[in-house]
């Protein structure tokens, strides 16, 4: 069977850590198709993770649902999909569950926390530990079954073992651990050494039971429960740090998308309520929930909302920090912002809609729209946000300005352009001696006087001739 390295970035054909390629199988056809991951069991046991870890976040990646059947190993992803698309999905959970984030290296355990919901990672090779920094929809799938359960082995085979077990115990006579275990609920049962919950009247151990009922009784007055009603869940969510929160996996992501946008857009509003958007805490506070929450491209979609109105010029410098926070490269934030512009500039469309340019201007120079955005915008009316009327109505407002865009773009292209026609040319030929400055030759001394000879004898001649 063909291999391929753990970590498909090292190049190094004696690369220690060796997985199977993997081998998908297509079955069924239609709306039951579906895609079966031959060997997942052996691919998983190379990369020391679960198969169904894998399984899973390849549905989370593809919007499919998945499928395990433990018995026969077969892990399947619903819909068709090839073996090359899965082996490059893989890639992207070996680097953020498998690799170690100190020396890459896939040496590692997951350390999962079902009572706090974190996960934290283990390196045997360097010995880094540390909270996983990953915030997935998968972590999710694997609070719920840590890499120490075997889920095949769950179930009423499991049960009966061990209720057997306990019930031989009991048979044995093992009355000190029965007494150890018995508790009251609410005053009116309790449980006897078998971990069954039986009443006071129908129970045969009574005798044994009764002489520890005072003490539990005492006991019952404290109540242990932890509230996990959503205000409460919010309220201790409030006194973790920012990495605490992310490393915090909750019932939100179970949740709909429309449901986490609501959770997000009650927040801002109680901030903006409470005047407190203009604190940097805040701002990281908000960032930092619409990561948890996986919307941080369309929060601006709330923000827009929340945050604009028919005062847009000041409220858009206002809050330009905040949107920044968001938007600063982020080309899809950016155009979902551009969405909550139009769904603004259309609710108040009789002050604003003369002002299309100007807001346009504004939002470019405060660096939260970029230049490609804005004209990737205008190349297209869409009915997304607003109708189709007013979506043209605001396009064709906007043309003074894309205009002036565009021409800005072209000088600066024609600009670059006639910096590239300029050509220097070197001449290889050229020499250093050329370069310093020439001495005046000195003559020789005997060239010299017959020179001097010479003039004096033609300075007599001349005499004569006089």
């Amino acid at each position: 069977m063909a291999t391929v390295n753990v970590n498909r970035n090292v190049t190094d054909i004696f690369y220690r850590y060796k997985m199977p390629r993997i081998n998908a199988k297509v079955e069924g056809k239609g709306n039951g198709i579906k895609t079966v991951i031959v060997n997942m069991a052996e691919v998983a046991r190379a990369i020391g993770r679960p198969a169904t870890y894998p399984t899973k976040y390849f549905g989370c990646e593809l919007g499919a649902q998945t499928q395990f059947d433990y018995k026969n190993e077969r892990f399947i992803v619903n819909g068709s999909h090839d073996a090359t698309k899965l082996q490059d999905l893989l890639d992207g959970f070996i680097r953020k569950f498998v690799l170690c984030p100190e020396c890459d290296n896939p040496e590692t355990d997951l350390i999962v926390s079902s009572k706090k919901g974190t996960i934290s990672q283990g390196c045997k090779a360097c010995g880094f530990h540390g909270p996983l920094e990953v915030n997935h929809k998968v972590n999710t799938f694997i609070i719920k079954n840590p890499p120490n359960v075997n889920p095949a082995s769950q179930g009423a085979s499991l049960t009966e073992g061990k209720r057997s077990k306990r019930t031989k115990k009991g048979e044995n006579g093992d009355e000190s651990s029965g007494n150890l275990n018995v508790t009251a609920t609410n005053g009116t049962g309790a449980t006897n050494g078998d971990g069954e919950a039986t009443n006071g009247d129908e129970s045969p151990n009574e005798s044994i039971s009764t002489p520890a009922t005072p003490a539990i009784d005492d006991e019952d007055e404290v109540n242990w429960t932890v509230d996990t009603s959503e205000e409460a869940v919010r309220a201790r969510m409030q006194d973790l740090t920012d990495g605490a929160k992310n490393m915090t996996v909750s019932d939100d992501f179970d949740k709909t998308e429309k449901e986490r946008m609501d959770i997000f857009y009650e927040l801002v509003k109680r901030k903006r309520d409470a005047g407190e958007l203009d604190s940097v805490q805040v701002h990281k506070e908000l960032a930092t929930e619409a990561g948890r929450l996986d919307i941080q491209s369309k929060s601006t979609l709330v923000l827009a909302e929340l945050l604009l109105t028919a005062n847009i010029i000041q409220e858009g410098r206002k809050y330009r920090n905040l949107l920044l926070r968001f938007t600063h490269e982020d080309k899809k934030a950016q155009k979902y912002f551009m969405g909550g512009l139009e769904l603004i500039i259309a609710l108040h469309a009789d002050e604003l809609m003369p002002k299309v340019p100007v807001i346009l201007k504004l939002f470019y120079d405060s660096d939260i729209l970029d230049e490609k955005v804005i004209l990737d915008w205008s190349q297209k009316v869409s009915k997304k946000y607003v109708s189709k009327d007013v979506a043209a109505q605001i396009h064709e407002r906007a043309k003074p300005f894309i205009q002036w865009l565009q021409e800005a773009e072209e000088e600066e292209s024609s600009e670059e352009e006639d910096d590239s026609d300029v050509e220097i040319e070197y001449d290889d030929r050229a020499k250093v001696d050329s370069l310093r400055n020439k001495q005046p030759a000195k003559p020789e001394p005997k060239k010299a006087a017959a020179a001097a000879q010479e003039d004096d004898e033609g300075e007599d001649l001349n005499i004569d001739d006089i």
